[in-house]
């Protein structure tokens, strides 16, 4: 199977100029032939601690969804990607829909938000399994690549996983030494992530990412982030070799690749750990703190608010 994985390099909170990016990118993939199109998480707005992502929640059927449908119809292939999604209910969810031509195959909600995601979305409590008419699709996206418990719920049970990451870096904040040091080894796990996943779970990986520079506050501390988003977009066999890289350095674009789609006997053991890889000191900080805080700004301002709108 042609499979291929957007590299986006997002404007932060602008809807219209994500899309539009989107749909470049898109249509590249499907002039190279891909079968299956993956955009990253949060395709639509990127991700930050950003008061403006307030706004920028689509609903179900609105314009991500066209989005994709239109790319699926145009290159007769399935299309996948995450966003901000507001639902009837009036909470929002980092949603993945898969489509084809016809429509919605099937939905992922992210498990748990990671960091200052807390303050814009809520978690899911579904299987991420999508039945396409052919490949059965799994979707884990970003740090879910970094927990056992979605490895045990794909294992076995997917012929390919679809996903894609929003992945921020550690900035050179002082001591720089050790810094630098916390970086290299986040850096190293946000591009072995996809690859180590296909392993645990026995079926090849199609990873979407963003790329570029992020800049925003951070909640109740004194000085902002300034850093970039790494990882790289990446297309993996069930075996975890890399089909096909695009470095976060090398900017937006995509990277295509011919995969064994299949359930294959995984080549690595579950950990009993609740996380597959050491999230080392400075993400787990942040971790713990964005996600008390997130929890009460979600309430504050992401409850009750209309659905977002292109600007």
């Amino acid at each position: 199977m042609r499979v291929a994985a957007v590299q986006l390099r997002p404007v932060l909170g602008d809807v219209a100029a994500n899309l539009e990016a989107c749909r470049r990118l898109g249509d590249e993939a499907g002039a190279a032939g891909a079968e299956c199109i993956v955009l990253p998480e949060f395709f639509t707005t990127g991700m930050g601690f950003a008061a403006e992502l307030a706004d920028a929640a689509l609903p179900p059927d609105g314009a991500a969804t066209h989005l994709l449908v239109g790319l699926a119809r145009r290159h007769r292939a399935l299309v996948g990607g995450s966003f901000l999604c507001r639902d009837r209910d009036g909470h929002v969810r980092n949603a993945f829909l898969l489509v084809n031509a016809r429509g919605t195959l099937g939905r992922h909600d992210k498990d748990l938000p990671t960091m200052w995601e807390n303050c814009f979305y809520v978690g899911g409590t579904d299987d991420g399994i999508i039945a396409t008419g052919g490949p059965t699709a799994g979707v884990a996206l970003c740090w879910e690549l970094m927990r056992t418990r979605t490895a045990r719920r794909l294992r076995g049970r997917v012929d390919v996983v679809l996903g894609g990451s929003c992945w921020w870096s550690i900035p050179p904040w002082p001591p720089q030494a050790v810094s630098h040091r916390l970086e290299a080894a986040n850096a190293r796990t946000a591009a072995a992530v996809a690859p180590a996943f296909a392993r645990f779970v026995g079926a090849p990986v199609v990873h979407a990412a963003h790329c570029g520079p992020l800049a925003c506050r951070l909640p109740w501390l004194p000085f902002a982030y300034r850093g970039h988003l790494e990882g790289g977009a990446v297309i993996c066999s069930a075996s975890g070799d890399v089909v096909a890289r695009r470095e976060a350095v090398e900017g937006p674009g995509i990277v295509v690749g011919d995969v064994e789609v299949g359930r294959f006997a995984p080549e690595q053991w579950l950990p009993r750990r609740f996380w597959l890889h050491p999230r080392g000191a400075v993400p787990a900080f942040f971790w713990s703190y964005q996600r008390l805080h997130g929890r009460r700004w979600y309430r504050r301002h992401m409850v009750g608010r209309e659905n977002g709108l292109p600007r």
